[in-house]
């Protein structure tokens, strides 16, 4: 390939990660600034003005679950690059992998306990340790096997949330036989259910020490979320190493058929998740409801617009390539690490006890504030700060950690 096809794919793989960290945030806000169960259930917490109804209807539409889709996407293809390249320059391709996924792995541990409890990067790291496996499967059977794992995960979710809804739905007919009334009053009672989060606000109102305890009490929550996980996060880096082999990712197809990609994802996409939205607000925001739609539902629908995404912002991407945002939105891609443990560092200070004080004080629609603030910084100091430097902070420090040795920084 050649050197102009080489910068071509990079560019293209860090706008688009560029746009994702920036993404993610847009969905991570709430968990910073809320209690947990705001980010799953919007009519908890957060505000039930119009506008927080609204900014709840407009993430779970065209947001939730898609930037991390799109990350993870991205991951898979990254994973990929690298293992080639050091199989180019004869390196042992499983050290290098593995490596750089026990230390990706402690990063992740490490920003759960002392930074913010919605980490990914254990996740990644855990879930990243077995796609690499499958690092010499052709593009198709990749394609293949990850539909496969990713629709018997949608099969569980399915069956399980949908009989919970059919519960709800015989309990509360008039005439219900007494004994299903007592079995869903028996569901919604259970800890589960509990939407009682005073304990949570109290802690992330209070010192750094109360939320440090109360992370390493819930360390549990780690391992948890590799299971509920799994069977999305792992066919999205399938499919992501897939795009990586067969030229999606790195903008080797065709203008016409990222289209017709975008168009064949997007649309169906947009229609279902505005659906099962349209749904979830005419409900009441019922708590099963929101639950079957935030984790089963919408899990279909989320596949089909991260994959529109990807299509339509590579065609944004290779159209202003030269322009001052998508450079800006490049170099923001190029110090992901760092810009994602960044705006936890940032958000939690500003939010948590020990900072501002800001935790629970807020609706959900004011959130995008903090949200557009956040964004600029990414955009104001990526790009100055790589003019200079070979890596982001995180970057170098997990390069170097990875590699056991200090990777050169300043240019």
């Amino acid at each position: 390939m050649s050197s102009q096809a080489l910068a071509t794919r990079h560019i293209t793989l860090d706008a688009l990660r560029g746009f994702a960290v920036m993404g993610i945030l847009a969905m991570n806000i709430v968990a910073f600034a809320l209690p947990e169960w705001a980010y799953v259930a919007p009519g908890t917490y957060g505000g039930d003005s119009a506008a927080d109804k609204a900014s709840w209807l407009v993430s779970f539409i065209f947001i939730d679950g898609k930037m991390r889709g799109l990350f993870s996407l991205l991951f898979g293809a990254s994973m990929a690059l690298i293992i080639e390249r050091a199989e180019a320059k004869g390196e042992n391709p499983a050290k290098v992998h593995y490596s750089r996924m026990v230390w990706l792995l402690l990063f992740g541990l490490a920003h759960y306990l002392f930074i913010w409890w919605g980490d990914i990067l254990f996740l990644y790291a855990a879930i990243g340790c077995i796609a690499y496996r499958f690092r010499n499967w052709e593009a198709k059977r990749l394609i293949k096997w990850a539909l496969i794992i990713y629709g018997l995960g949608f099969l569980l979710y399915a069956l399980q949330f949908g009989g919970l809804q059919f519960l709800q739905f015989m309990a509360t007919q008039p005439g219900a036989d007494a004994s299903v009334v007592a079995q869903y009053k028996e569901v919604i009672a259970s800890p589960d259910f509990g939407l009682d989060a005073s304990a949570e606000i109290a802690a992330y109102s209070g010192s750094y020490a109360e939320i440090v305890a109360r992370r390493w009490d819930d360390a549990l929550n780690l391992l948890i979320l590799i299971a509920q996980s799994f069977a999305e996060t792992l066919p999205l880096m399938m499919l992501g190493m897939a795009m990586k082999k067969n030229g999606f990712l790195t903008g080797e197809w065709d203008r016409s058929e990222y289209a017709r990609w975008a168009r064949k994802m997007l649309i169906p996409g947009l229609l279902i998740s505005t659906g099962l939205g349209l749904w979830v607000a005419s409900s009441g925001f019922d708590l099963i409801t929101t639950l079957g739609n935030f984790l089963a539902w919408s899990l279909i629908p989320r596949l089909l617009m991260t994959i529109g995404y990807a299509a339509l912002l590579i065609m944004a991407i290779q159209s202003f390539a030269g322009s001052a945002l998508i450079r800006r939105v490049t170099a923001a891609g190029r110090a992901a690490f760092t810009n994602y443990l960044g705006t936890s560092i940032l958000m939690s200070t500003i939010f948590y006890g020990y900072g501002l004080g800001l935790y629970n004080q807020m609706g959900r629609a004011s959130l995008w504030f903090f949200v557009l603030g956040a964004w600029a910084l990414m955009l104001l100091w990526s790009k100055p700060w790589l003019e200079r430097f070979h890596y982001g902070p995180f970057e170098w420090l997990w390069r170097s950690l990875a590699r056991g040795k200090f990777q050169p920084l300043k240019k």
